[in-house]
């Protein structure tokens, strides 16, 4: 039997990895029949390991492609099931969504190991928790509270849940001559292990030491574990430091040591079994599953806690020791008397001895190899095989390279010769606005650090292009000369739109702030502009605004305006057979119906959902033939009752079509139209009228098109960023239709407007 492990693995420093690890090599070693192991080892922030040879794959966080790979791979492997390790923070995507199109794929048998069920999750967490023990044959927990947990709280039904205790590592060293290596033969050990961060309660422990050392002068307190990757990342050594401070404010420098190491687990169990007493302070209730608190019964440490679940539950019985949360003095007492009664500590270690022999891993490793051998012993019935409206691993890896070379310090160039930048032509608005907006979206879904590094260039760009009277200047020259007084409204519809989304996902206040400036300041334009495109535009910057700020009654009020300015177009221009805003189809069309479909979201109005989806349904009507996107040619266009231009054909308007196609499932979850937009966007990969693909695999950029004679080869910015704003609209698309079918339900504005489409 071949068994697939997906999880953290060492040398990755993680407690799931080193949970991963030996849990796949006790079944190995105790499991009847398993006879060989495959692990798929989650690399987190880009970093690289040297993994050891049973990891056949490794998957990168916030590479989404990845995951598809490598259930690719598990599928094709041989192996007879399937074992996740789960943790929210291991996956990429929100709350580790890009784990479920994995086990969506799934063709064998899954048994997953939940290691955090939260009491109160948010709508998010709890939806793909709940994807996951769907798609799940067994799920294993650590405790009885987590049983109850998954039964109350996520619908889990009782027959599908296994608790088998967390593992531990079948170790022993002599008390004394570990006491006698570490020079403690004087000394009485507490001890505290794992990673450090302000969730720990540490700080407790060490206030409670002043009044512990007047009566035992003779304690020593080690903390033994480094600060946690994430805690690293984010705030540095500044919790280490404090307590640190902390120490030597109370004179406790001969009393407590912090280690900074990540030890392996023979050095691990020599403390423990060194210890006299394992502290465990945590300053809240929420721990579900703690694995230093398994190991220190499992090495017979009499343990001293907090009473979070875990330690409420394992605890019992005498086999421990409880204090309040945050309470120093309540833990003095209690290691003052354990501390002063020998007889009694040494009962606590013997029965927490006693009950660790039951979690050593070759014993936890038999539980699993027989919950595998039976979940393969119930037959099943094979499930219709779903059709997935989009396929990802279609898709170029992303990749901003050809917008770096298109970028210097003060915006992106607007043309290039090839994929070299034409710096004869300059900078214009609608570029550096189509800029901000794709690497917006891109740091929202993929955190990509490029992304974050040119959003000032192109905020600075617009910021720069204002007028006093909030209006916008559209070309610059190379050496930063005006090129016109007043730019398009195109361009100006464009930059709020830009403007709008930044507002809604800024990825700090300095940004929000200068982009909420330049966008009042452009707000009394709004009511000027003529062009239905410009309105269009300026609609999605507003819709944009208004989902994070939907009190704003005025804004709403313009968005309402607007909007009804585009329907009275149509109500003027339609007829029987010709359902537009104009007499002809010209460029960048899913523009308009796109705004209709985002202000039809804001406003819950029934005339712009009815005008938005009639249009939508007129142009898919005349461009999507064939399975795939045929575009209104920019030559001619589409006068109404002549014949349709077929040449040239425009990267922007794929993307609009991918957007609109987008906007109309987030409205109505209507799978049919994510097949719509994943076939919009493989237009730039092939599928279209010349059978040749636009993006250019070799300098990551997008062709601008192509006319009668072929492709037009040149690369510049507005193709190219057609082409990456369509590409994470795909990836965005494809994780929203990876959420639980309650989560799709649950927005009644997305029920109403399907009742309309309908």
């Amino acid at each position: 039997m071949k068994l697939a492990y997906i999880g953290t693995y060492p040398p990755r420093e993680c407690g799931i990895g080193t949970f991963t690890q030996n849990l796949a090599h006790s079944m190995l070693e105790n499991g009847k029949d398993i006879n060989e192991i495959a692990v798929f080892a989650m690399n987190d922030h880009n970093q690289k390991y040297l993994y050891s040879p049973e990891v056949k794959l490794s998957i990168n966080q916030e590479q989404q492609t990845d995951y598809l790979e490598a259930v690719n791979y598990i599928n094709l492997s041989g192996a007879d099931a399937c074992i996740l390790e789960h943790e929210f923070g291991i996956f990429g995507g929100q709350s580790g969504v890009y784990i479920l199109p994995l086990l969506h794929r799934l063709n064998i048998p899954l048994i997953t190991t939940l290691h955090t069920i939260l009491e109160t999750p948010s709508y998010t967490e709890k939806a793909i928790l709940k994807e996951i023990c769907k798609m799940s044959d067994r799920v294993v927990v650590m405790s009885v509270m987590a049983v109850r947990f998954l039964v109350e709280i996520y619908d889990v039904p009782e027959k599908k849940i296994m608790l088998i205790e967390h593992g531990v590592p079948d170790i022993h060293f002599d008390k004394q001559e570990s006491r006698k290596e570490f020079k403690l033969n004087e000394r009485k050990l507490l001890l505290t292990f794992g990673f450090i961060g302000r969730n720990k309660g540490i700080e407790t422990v060490i206030k409670a030491l002043p009044q512990i050392i007047e009566r035992h002068p003779e304690v020593l307190y080690i903390v033994l574990g480094k600060t946690h990757p994430n805690v690293l990342r984010h705030s540095g050594e500044e919790y280490r430091n404090y307590l640190q401070v902390l120490i030597k404010m109370l004179k406790l420098n001969e009393h407590v040591l912090l280690l900074n190491e990540f030890i392996d687990e023979n050095e691990l169990f020599k403390y423990l079994s060194a210890c006299d007493i394992y502290i465990t302070p945590y300053p809240n209730e929420a721990q579900i599953t703690s694995g230093t608190l398994s190991y220190a019964m499992g090495s017979g440490c009499a343990v001293v806690s907090t009473p979070y679940w875990h330690a409420s539950e394992l605890l019992a019985e005498n086999k421990g020791r409880l204090f309040d949360f945050n309470d120093s003095d309540g833990l003095s007492q209690v290691l003052d008397e354990l501390l002063a009664n020998p007889k009694t500590l040494n009962d606590i270690q013997e029965k927490a001895a006693e009950y660790g022999q039951n979690l050593t891993w070759p014993k936890i490793g038999k539980k699993y190899a027989e919950l595998v051998t039976q979940v393969l012993s119930i037959p099943k019935e094979p499930l219709p095989k779903k059709e997935n409206a989009i396929d990802p691993l279609l898709l170029p890896q992303f990749s901003l390279a050809h917008i770096k070379r298109l970028t210097d310090d003060t915006g992106i160039i607007q043309h290039a010769k090839f994929g070299i930048p034409n710096l004869k032509e300059g900078y214009c608005l609608d570029d550096n606005a189509r800029a901000l907006l794709m690497v917006c979206m891109g740091y929202k879904l993929k955190k990509d650090p490029l992304a974050l590094e040119l959003m000032p260039v192109y905020l600075s760009y617009i910021h720069y292009m204002q007028n006093k009277d909030g209006t916008f200047r559209n070309f610059l020259s190379f050496n930063r000369n005006f090129m016109d007084e007043v730019g398009s409204e195109d361009s100006f519809g464009r930059t709020i739109w830009a403007l709008g989304y930044l507002l809604g996902n800024a990825p700090n206040d300095a940004y929000y702030q200068m982009g909420k400036l330049v966008f009042f300041d452009a707000v009394p334009n709004f009511g000027n502009i003529k062009s239905i495109r410009g309105i269009a535009n300026t609609m999605i910057g507003i819709s944009h605004y208004l989902r994070t700020n939907p009190s704003d009654d005025a804004m709403k009020s313009t968005l309402h305006k607007l909007a009804n300015i585009l329907v009275s177009q149509y109500d003027q221009n339609h007829t029987e057979n010709w359902n537009w805003f104009e007499s002809l189809l010209a460029y960048d069309n899913g523009i308009l119906p796109l705004a209709l479909l985002h202000a039809a979201e804001i406003l819950e109005d029934r005339n712009i959902s009815r005008v938005a989806f009639a249009t939508m349904d007129f142009l898919s009507e005349h461009t999507m033939k064939d399975d795939y996107l045929s575009i209104i040619g920019n030559a001619a266009w589409y006068v109404k009752d002549k014949e349709r231009s077929m040449f040239a054909q425009q990267p922007i308007d794929a993307e609009a079509m991918v957007l609109m196609y987008h906007q109309a499932y987030v409205l109505t979850g209507n799978q049919d139209f994510l097949k719509k937009l994943f076939t919009a966007f493989m237009w730039f990969l092939g599928e279209n009228d010349m059978r040749m693909s636009l993006y250019d695999f070799e300098t990551k950029g997008c062709c601008d098109g192509f006319e009668n004679y072929g492709v037009n080869r040149n690369q510049g910015a507005e193709s190219s960023l057609a082409y990456l704003i369509s590409h994470l609209t795909v990836l965005q698309a494809y994780k929203d239709s990876f959420q639980s079918e309650e989560f799709k339900e649950s927005n009644t504005k997305k029920l109403v407007l399907n009742g309309l489409q309908a």
